[in-house]
C-alpha cells in the first residue's frame, strides 16, 4: 500500500490528479490477478471525477512502476475505486458538532447551571471504578 501511495504521490504528473488524494485500502485477490485500490479524494465532485480518470488512464504505468518496486511473480491489475468514507466521517462530525451546539444553546436559554460542557449532569456521572459519585 505504501509503495502504491508513493508512486501516485511522486511519479504521476497528470494535472487532473488532485493533491489531496490518499490510498485508503488495498485489497489483493488471493490469486494475485486483481488489486482493488480504494482512493479518497477531498474535494468537489469534479475533482473526484478528474482524479479517478487520471488514475484509470495511468493504471498501466502505475502497475509497471509497482512491479519494479515490489518483488512479485505477477503484478496484479489495479482497479481504482472511490472511497467516500473520509468525507462521510467529516460530514457526520459536523452534524454532531451542530447538535451539541444546539443543546448548549438550549441549556443556556433554560439557565441550566448543573451541566458540564459536554452536556451531561455531574451527579449521574460514573467513575472508572463503576460507582456513582
Amino acid at each position: 500500500m505504501r509503495a502504491l501511495a508513493d508512486i501516485i504521490r511522486t511519479e504521476i504528473k497528470d494535472p487532473r490528479l488532485d493533491p489531496f488524494t490518499s490510498v485508503m485500502e488495498v485489497e489483493v485477490a488471493p490469486d494475485l490477478k486483481n488489486c482493488k485500490v480504494l482512493v479518497s479524494v477531498l474535494g468537489d465532485e469534479a475533482h473526484k471525477e478528474d482524479t479517478m480518470k487520471a488514475l484509470h488512464s495511468a493504471s498501466g504505468y502505475i502497475r509497471t512502476l509497482l512491479a519494479r518496486r515490489v518483488d512479485l511473480r505477477n503484478t496484479p491489475e489495479l482497479i481504482f475505486k472511490l472511497d467516500d468514507s473520509t468525507e462521510y466521517g467529516i460530514a457526520m462530525m459536523k452534524k454532531i458538532d451542530e447538535v451539541m451546539e444546539e443543546q448548549r444553546a438550549k441549556a443556556a436559554l433554560r439557565g441550566d447551571e448543573d451541566e458540564d460542557s459536554d452536556g451531561t449532569d455531574d451527579e449521574d456521572e460514573d467513575d472508572s471504578d463503576g460507582f456513582k459519585e
